[in-house]
């Protein structure tokens, strides 16, 4: 796909004002809709705007426009470029933190150093723009003003955005290690957690068996000398 030229609309007021190419024509090399070129043309559009010069800027020639006026089927196209500049790949650096912004940096730091404990302090810096000794001096609450701070989201502070966190978030999470058995957190039971802390444990069951089995064991004695008064009979008699 063609790209478009340098300032297409100030380049398609010049050459509607200075060819007489079709409106199409302008329209498809400056990459706008041919509606929008009858508007230049019209004065409905585009007012106050100084039409470039493609020849000036060698983006067309001379000869390319001659031909093109002359056969309106004739689609214009850049003119190749004499000098190629390479793309210069800029190093992301530290991320801007605005002035008016600034103050609030411990703020969410102290947030971040709270909430989420996993992340390192490199991913801090990126996400806020700070620096790693006042990480440090915030963690350990020796910042010049650890006693008046406050844990402020840095997204609500306009710091850094939702996406930014959750990617950092995740990223650390990712790289955590898994915790192994040992770490792992069981629960005890019942028995264990309610014995008396001189008693124990297994000394602990077998006495609270032994008192069930003696409880049920009375019940049942209790029962069957109900139903024998109830019939008559005297437990005397059984014997």
């Amino acid at each position: 796909m063609q790209e478009a030229p340098l300032m297409p609309k100030a380049t398609a007021v010049w050459l509607v004002e200075n060819t007489a190419l079709s409106f199409d024509q302008i329209a498809e090399f400056c990459k706008l809709h041919p509606l929008e070129v009858r508007a230049i043309a019209d004065g409905d559009s585009a007012q106050g705007i100084k039409g470039l010069d493609p020849i000036q800027t060698g983006q067309l020639t001379r000869e390319a426009i001659e031909n093109a006026e002359k056969n309106t089927n004739l689609r214009l196209k850049l003119a190749e470029r004499k000098v190629r500049v390479p793309e210069q790949k800029t190093k992301r650096g530290p991320r801007y933190t605005p002035v008016s912004r600034r103050q609030d940096r411990p703020n969410a730091i102290l947030w971040l150093l709270r909430n989420h404990p996993e992340l390192k302090d490199s991913q801090i810096m990126r996400l806020v723009g700070t620096t790693k000794s006042t990480i440090q001096g915030i963690r350990d609450r020796t910042h010049w003003n650890a006693a008046n701070l406050s844990p402020l989201d840095p997204v609500t502070l306009g710091l850094c955005s939702q996406i930014d966190l959750d990617m950092q978030v995740a990223k650390a999470a990712k790289e955590k290690p898994a915790p192994s058995d040992q770490d792992r957190i069981t629960l005890l039971p019942a028995s264990v957690t309610t014995a008396p802390s001189d008693m124990p444990v297994e000394e602990d069951s077998r006495a609270a068996a032994a008192s069930a089995k003696a409880q049920e064991d009375e019940d049942v004695s209790a029962v069957f000398a109900k139903l024998k008064k109830i019939g008559g009979t005297k437990p005397e008699d059984d014997e």
